[in-house]
């Protein structure tokens, strides 16, 4: 097949997984077609099969926000036109489902039938979706495409619970590529961090409030009385001065180590205890996976899509949203012993196992003939 892939190409979860999935798809001999305002930061080196066209919106003074809707627009009808796409597949639906459709409208007036799949993340629909500026658009485009798929059942149940959909949603829930994170011998980088045998334990995130870096600090500070540990911050957002101070305030700063965004997390994955990710709401919880895979167990809120992927009492343990304490509680439990640790680290890797790129990538594929086929019976 000859694929157009729409998608933000920044560090997003949306986007890296837009990103990995084309990888995938172009090593399985698939054609390849990412369209977006930049090179996406996961296509770090040449790759056959996969093409890259820049959506380029016109800087003119009049405009004091550029239209990049309508630019982006136009290049999927100029790329499916000149390279003879057989289907799109939008990942995260403001503004990439509507630019789709318009896309799609001008092609049929042209005799060009292009099928476009919306692939719904997370805050496209649970933050930013909800906003009256933008829920209507949000809504007719993804009721007019003509395949909608979501990363989570708590995505799909909550998309249909605040818009109007008429349509099934397909659950494809987001994967990992093992070849990239994986359990590697790391001991002397974990030396440097925990030069005494201390537990490390980490939290990635983008820093917004949602995340609840605050009550990562808390937590760890409580585990630090019960036992000698280190905690790794890995991102960076509009709450890390508040963090910051929050770790001057209850005096572990020494403890503490703000690294800022990382291109090798799974680096930093590979040396650490426990993974911490106490959110407020999470759509799936991609990196809470991506830890399990290098065989980190997970302390985690109970929020979203997370019950979906961290099993309590196996793969790790899930508390109330800003239940601190009691993640706390649950995060000394693992640490405190190094036989219960091992099996809680062992669980998270198999568990992980089940979200392969190898066992999803199918999935899509089966999606893509399945859009495919009722465009060609709808059209007869």
């Amino acid at each position: 097949m000859k694929i157009g892939i729409v998608c933000y190409p920044t560090y997003g979860g949306s986007g890296v997984i837009a990103t990995e999935l084309g990888k995938a798809l172009a090593r399985k001999g698939h054609h390849v077609h990412f369209i977006t305002y930049q090179e996406p930061v996961r296509l770090d080196s040449y790759y056959e099969n996969i093409f890259y066209h820049e959506v380029s919106a016109l800087d003119y003074p009049l405009f004091q926000y550029q239209p990049y809707e309508s630019a982006l627009a136009s290049k999927i009808v100029d790329v499916a036109k000149f390279e003879s796409l057989d289907i799109l597949h939008v990942h995260y639906a403001i503004p990439h489902a509507s630019s789709a459709l318009i896309a799609r409208s001008i092609l049929k007036e042209n005799g060009y039938n292009l099928p476009f799949v919306t692939t719904l993340h997370g805050t496209d629909i649970t933050l930013i979706g909800k906003d009256p500026g933008y829920k209507p658009v949000v809504e007719y485009s993804i009721n007019h495409s003509d395949g909608i798929t979501s990363v989570s059942e708590f995505l799909k149940e909550d998309t249909y619970r605040n818009f109007s959909i008429t349509r099934d949603i397909e659950v494809v829930p987001n994967f990992i590529d093992f070849s990239r994170f994986k359990k590697t011998d790391k001991d002397h980088f974990k030396k440097a961090i925990a030069p005494n045998g201390e537990k490390i334990l980490i939290h990635v995130s983008n820093f917004r409030k949602v995340k609840r870096v605050e009550d990562v600090v808390r937590m760890f500070d409580l585990v630090l009385k019960k036992l000698p540990a280190k905690l790794l911050l890995v991102g960076d957002g509009p709450e890390r001065m508040n963090i910051e101070i929050l770790c001057r305030k209850l005096g572990n700063c020494e403890h503490v180590r703000f690294l800022g965004k990382q291109d090798a997390v799974e680096d930093l994955l590979a040396i650490s205890d426990v993974f911490v990710l106490p959110s407020e709401t999470e759509s799936f919880g991609l990196a809470a996976l991506e830890a399990m895979a290098c065989e980190v167990p997970v302390i985690s809120s109970n929020a979203g899509g997370i019950p979906e992927i961290n099993v309590q009492g196996k793969t790790g343990f899930m508390s109330n949203v800003g239940d601190y304490e009691d993640m706390a509680k649950n995060a000394v439990l693992m640490l405190g012993d190094d036989v219960r640790l091992k099996t809680f680290k062992q669980n998270a890797y198999i568990h992980a196992q089940t979200f392969s790129i190898e066992n999803i990538l199918p999935l899509y594929e089966k999606y893509y003939e399945k859009v495919l086929r009722s465009k060609v019976e709808l059209a007869v």
